[in-house]
């Protein structure tokens, strides 16, 4: 059997990938099963797909822009068209059983060809908003998998709730591995604050213009983005006083051995609104003000915060609102009010879909064993 994965263009395609492929190996043991993997050369993505044994093949991609850019002649009426080429003539020599898509760049290219080759497709959406590849394929897709309850676009009686697939590895952190780690003290509530993939300036600067306020009471672990490390860190070094420093511990990015133990010290995540960090945050229950990414096609991080809001299990900030004295406000009325932090910790909890993967894995597998 064989199934082929596509998605792609950050790590939040990737990431659930990764854990569906884990939960399926976890049901299905057996060597039988052949995985690949067909998209956009990202280095990135590439990377932590190979180390689950995948078999890589890469194609041009091309962007659907909604917006008016030159650009776009040149991935519509060549890279895309291109890319669809590729993507026919790899899937008629893998011949998979099955494609799974997540979307993203590239994504539309490998499903249109698997309709024309009558290969069954499966499809996951993890935004309220849905991408355009994932409106497009929603139309042949066998199977929809959602992770908010009112998706956008889609035909709900075609859909299946699952959440949105995370990597059962980081709920598994240790908060004392953690204190190692990162060189904590415990001395103070802790805030775990990332950027994302993308749009992790804004963040950054306000983080380096309220630093010294931000410490006198909290401790920070600061993903800074792997390209803004050093620039953030030695602007830090330069801002925040002395006395304070052993208490702000800015990192580029979190892999999954560091992240799962990051999780479980954190009393507080600033985070952008990306579906795999909502969930991931829900998961391991904890509180949470998230910023949406302004510039976010269609404004889906805006929507799938103010989503998750509805749960009761965080505080949503529009970047433009996101000055020292009204953050500052903000958590400090959550931290004078114990009981409103551990209620938003119990509805994160609530609304937390852990075994999205595994559900997805099951669906799949009956798929290929009924086919």
């Amino acid at each position: 059997m064989k199934i082929l994965f596509t998605g792609g263009g950050t790590g939040g395609h990737v990431f659930p990938l990764v854990a569906i492929v884990r939960e399926i190996r976890r049901i299905y043991p057996k060597k039988d099963l052949e995985f690949y993997y067909l998209g956009p050369k990202d280095d990135f993505g590439l990377i932590l797909l190979q180390q689950e044994d995948l078999i890589i093949k890469t194609i041009v991609s091309g962007k659907l822009r909604r917006y008016f850019s030159f650009q776009n002649f040149v991935d519509i009426f060549f890279k895309i068209p291109f890319g669809a080429i590729q993507s026919f003539f790899f899937l008629l020599a893998i011949k998979p059983d099955l494609v799974f898509s997540k979307g993203g760049s590239g994504s539309i290219s490998v499903t249109y060809s698997a309709r024309l080759l009558k290969i069954p497709v499966f499809l996951h959406e993890s935004d309220v908003v849905p991408g355009l590849s994932n409106q497009k394929t929603a139309k042949w897709a066998k199977k929809i998998f959602v992770s908010f309850p009112k998706t956008e676009y889609f035909d709900q009686k075609k859909t299946t709730l699952t959440g949105n697939p995370i990597r059962k590895e980081v709920l598994e952190g240790d908060k004392k591995t953690a204190g190692e780690l990162f060189n904590l003290t415990f001395s103070k509530p802790i805030f775990l604050i990332m950027g994302g993939s993308q749009g992790a300036d804004a963040i950054n600067d306000f983080v380096l213009r309220t630093l010294n306020i931000l410490l006198n009471d909290y401790e920070i672990i600061h993903v800074t983005g792997r390209e803004n490390f050093k620039e953030t860190s030695a602007e830090a070094q330069v801002v925040v006083e002395k006395d304070l420093d052993k208490y702000y511990h800015p990192i580029g990015f979190l892999d999954e051995e560091k992240i799962k133990h990051a999780y479980k010290a954190t009393d507080l995540i600033i985070s952008r609104s990306g579906s795999g960090s909502i969930f991931e945050i829900a998961a391991v229950g904890a509180p949470a003000i998230l910023v949406p990414l302004p510039s976010a096609a269609g404004d889906h991080q805006s929507k799938n915060a103010y989503a998750y809001s509805l749960a009761g299990a965080c505080e949503v900030i529009e970047q433009e609102n996101l000055t020292p004295n009204f953050f500052m406000e903000k958590i400090k009325l959550l931290f004078l009010h114990k009981e409103k932090l551990e209620a938003m910790r119990q509805s994160a909890l609530d609304f937390a879909k852990p075994l999205a993967a595994a559900a997805i894995a099951r669906e799949i597998l009956e798929f290929l064993m009924l086919d």
